[in-house]
């Protein structure tokens, strides 16, 4: 069975997405099966992986809305061992449709049992904020990544984000675990990257990656080349960040 990571943060442009498609990268040049499931309606975690939205007849929404199975939206990447569901602009509906579904949070824990066994790791992109497909993103995970940035109003949503999950919990799945907080677009030349870091330290006192992703150029860049940074500067800072992060992430699973 699969272990399956969700990446949520309601605030965007904290490197969600850009986690999302790096993790699952390396993930796979270190010999991984993973699938990486693109739940955010803007479709960045499909563009980035070179996937052309334009061109698919069918994504993640046609298999939530049972018109399709997951198996037949699946997609290749230019990654070996990567797949991926994409996103189409369709999916923008899904959480208006969603509503008046029986067991509606858990239509994509439902749709991603169907594939579990194929994979050693499915990674959800979740949207920027905490709507029913966030939810249904929580309820599908094991285990949740919390990409936080490495500035002033980083921690403000966090508690919010938090009680979120404290609520999922409660009512609809106890087992959810928080895998761990990275730091994102971190600058070490600037005090307030090191303050952020402490900060994150009273909420996850026992959480926080060693690996802390730097802010570069190329880094911002490689989506718009439909790369990963594994592709687009295999030997650059950003590169070896989520190298580190993908065997963090795996060494948590072997203890």
């Amino acid at each position: 069975m699969s272990k399956v990571i969700s990446i949520v943060n309601q605030k965007g442009g904290v490197g969600k997405t850009t986690t999302a498609i790096n993790l699952a990268a390396f993930l796979a040049e270190m010999g991984k099966f993973v699938l990486l499931v693109d739940l955010d309606p803007q479709g960045n975690a499909t563009s980035g992986l070179g996937v052309n939205r334009d061109e698919l007849s069918h994504g993640l929404y046609e298999a939530l809305s049972k018109q399709t199975r997951l198996h037949d939206v699946v997609c290749n990447t230019p990654h070996e061992g990567l797949r991926i569901v994409p996103a189409t602009q369709n999916l923008a509906g899904a959480s208006i449709e969603l509503v008046d579904v029986e067991r509606r949070e858990f239509q994509l824990r439902d749709l991603l049992s169907e594939v579990s066994h194929a994979y050693d790791y499915i990674i959800i992109d979740c949207p920027p904020s905490l709507g029913l497909l966030t939810v249904n993103g929580l309820v599908a995970a094991d285990e949740l990544l919390i990409p936080v940035q490495a500035e002033y109003y980083a921690l403000e949503g966090l508690g919010q984000l938090l009680k979120t999950v404290e609520l999922v919990r409660t009512h609809i799945h106890p087992d959810l675990g928080i895998l761990g907080a990275v730091l994102t677009m971190f600058d070490k030349r600037t005090r307030l990257s090191s303050e952020i870091m402490s900060e994150l330290y009273k909420y996850f006192p026992n959480n926080i990656f060693r690996s802390v992703i730097p802010r570069t150029v190329r880094l911002a860049e490689a989506p718009s080349f439909g790369q990963s940074i594994l592709h687009y500067e295999p030997r650059g800072k950003a590169a070896k960040a989520y190298d580190r992060l993908a065997r963090e992430v795996v060494e948590r699973h072997r203890n």
